[in-house]
């Protein structure tokens, strides 16, 4: 089994913020340099770390070069169906404040590759776009770490939270990433793929070697 790590540098508002991929001739997703915000919830309606769904007015977009804050980042593995491995860095968000907060008005990455959702028990929950600009690619996988599902969310930004659409795998999953829309692939996630985060690499930031190209 090998492990092949590709890094990517892609122009954003004006700085360089790099991104991993492990395919060498995919394209790289295109953005306006905006990471949307995407909360999960559960089924019965209310939302991830809070009584009930928010059902505000749309608020005012972010400005640009807003990183995620008091998140601590992660190194997942990526392990495609002919056993071919990527690992890549990517922020951690693994409590319900965490997870219910998730990319909310957060407009760069930085040297990030995504944000990974951790639940402490099999969930079926939705997720939603409210206030969330630019569209995403997200995957669920399952307790065992095989893909259970995955899907392209649209931006919900000139309704209230509560008429977002909700996307679901349809199952119950423990781990759920999000991406630039059309990123999934470049990572090597597609049918038969697994996801884990490996113990011991979480940190403030993403490790030097996650920032250098070759």
């Amino acid at each position: 089994m090998s492990v092949r790590p590709r890094w990517a540098a892609v122009l954003v508002l004006g700085a360089l913020a790099l991104v991993s991929a492990c395919s060498d001739d995919s394209e790289r997703p295109t953005s306006d340099g905006t990471i949307p915000a995407v909360r999960s919830e559960p089924t019965d309606g209310s939302a991830e770390g809070s009584t009930e769904r928010p059902t505000g007015t749309p608020a005012p977009l972010p400005e640009a070069g807003v990183e995620p804050q008091r998140f601590t980042t992660v190194t997942a593995r990526v392990t495609e169906i002919d056993g071919e491995v990527c690992e890549v860095c990517v922020w951690l968000a693994d409590t319900p404040e965490e997870r219910g907060r998730g990319l909310m008005g957060v407009t760069t990455l930085g040297d990030a590759a995504g944000m990974v959702f951790r639940f402490e028990e099999p969930i079926n929950g939705t997720f939603y776009m409210f206030q969330t600009p630019t569209p995403l690619s997200i995957a669920w996988f399952g307790r065992d770490g095989d893909l259970v599902g995955s899907a392209d969310m649209a931006p919900c930004l000139d309704v209230p939270a509560g008429e977002c659409p909700l996307y679901s795998p349809g199952a119950e999953y423990d781990l759920a990433l999000e991406v630039f829309e059309g990123g999934l692939e470049p990572l090597g996630i597609g049918p038969g793929a697994r996801l884990e985060l490996l113990d011991g690499t979480e940190s403030d930031r993403c490790p030097l070697a996650a920032r250098t190209t070759p």
